[in-house]
């Protein structure tokens, strides 16, 4: 610890990430990125933008990406917020919209940077369990908050949760905002944008890093009522007013606007994660039900930190979290079909 931190610092235990290894090649099953690269629309539009205007500051307002987004989702711009990935959206939303005096809500097993959002800003939080088939409960939102985060479909669980559940808390929560974590919502689920003409304090969060293979470019997106909007730039623009550069800008609006790229590169992982799942329960895995582009995967006979360690040997890295319920768990994200039958087959190496 550096005699130079505040307080603060001192005690925050920040988020880990998944590793990124230089000591050889690995197969990277571990941090949920796309096996496809980006549109070529994407690389084309990122050539052309890298010119002389980027002696220039980017719109701060990133009108043209907005009016892209609110095209594709049935809104208009007012109803859109971007910014530089959905962590940072995310990280925005909770001193916006959130208060130290009521807890936040979201789920025990989910995903680890909320609560160091809330120990970043002086939060409190409360946790409700999901249950034994890691089931986030709609019911159990109906509790004295100050405000909910569901991420859908869960990390790293997998699961999701139906819209219509979504509106039960929603209904229960009128003068809360309840925060919808949508990052791998186009696996398989159906989003909650279409509940934002109806409720007020919904802000559905969204991200490009995964359905749209743009990890490496930073971008994300909030739809939400207007006042949520305004809530977002009034933080947004107290830290930084151009959170997105000029070449994010026109890359992103390339692969909003390419859907048949999308289409196709989405339904190829679900493909591919759905032969996964086929192929590994006759081995014995227990499978969480996905809608993600990665899986949740035990097996009884094996430890998930031994089978986690063995992949990583054989040049395979996967996601191992230890932490009461799910250490005996590993999250895999899904490759391509190849990177994926070479899984299987390290697999039943290690089983024997």
């Amino acid at each position: 610890m550096s005699k130079y931190w505040s307080e603060l610092t001192a005690s925050l235990v920040p988020y880990v990430p998944g590793e990124q290894p230089k000591d050889k090649r690995y197969i990277k099953l571990n941090t949920n990125e796309s096996p496809y690269p980006p549109s070529p629309a994407v690389i084309a539009a990122i050539k052309s933008a890298a010119n002389e205007d980027l002696r220039l500051y980017p719109d701060p307002t990133c009108e043209k990406l907005r009016q892209a987004l609110a095209k594709y989702y049935g809104l208009t711009s007012d109803h859109i917020f971007v910014g530089n990935g959905s962590d940072e959206i995310l990280a925005f939303a909770f001193p916006a919209f959130f208060s130290p005096e009521k807890p936040i809500l979201f789920p025990d097993v989910t995903y680890t940077f909320y609560p160091v959002y809330t120990k970043l800003y002086g939060l409190t939080y409360e946790t409700i369990p999901v249950d034994e088939q890691f089931n986030i409960e709609a019911e159990q939102y109906r509790r004295p908050n100050g405000g909910i985060v569901i991420p859908n479909p869960n990390a790293p669980t997998t699961r999701y949760l139906p819209v219509d559940d979504l509106r039960v808390i929603l209904e229960a929560n009128p003068d809360h905002v309840v925060i919808v974590d949508e990052a791998y919502v186009d696996f398989g689920g159906e989003s909650a944008v279409s509940c934002i003409p109806e409720f007020p304090n919904i802000l559905v969060v969204q991200t490009l890093s995964k359905s749209r293979s743009l990890a490496g470019l930073r971008v994300g997106m909030a739809m939400g009522h207007p006042d949520l909007i305004e809530g977002l730039n009034r933080i947004k623009n107290s830290f930084n007013s151009y959170t997105l550069d000029r070449l994010a800008i026109a890359g992103a609006v390339a692969a909003i606007e390419d859907q048949d790229y999308f289409m196709e590169t989405t339904r190829k992982i679900m493909a591919t994660r759905d032969r996964t799942i086929e192929i590994l329960q006759p081995l014995g895995f227990q499978i969480v039900p996905s809608k993600a582009n990665f899986i949740f995967i035990s097996h009884p006979r094996q430890s998930a930190q031994s089978l986690f360690s063995e992949l990583k040997v054989r040049g395979i890295l996967v996601r191992y979290f230890n932490q009461p319920r799910i250490d005996q768990y590993l999250r895999v994200s899904i490759g391509t079909d190849e990177e994926m039958d070479y899984f299987v087959s390290v697999l039943r190496e290690i089983l024997g």
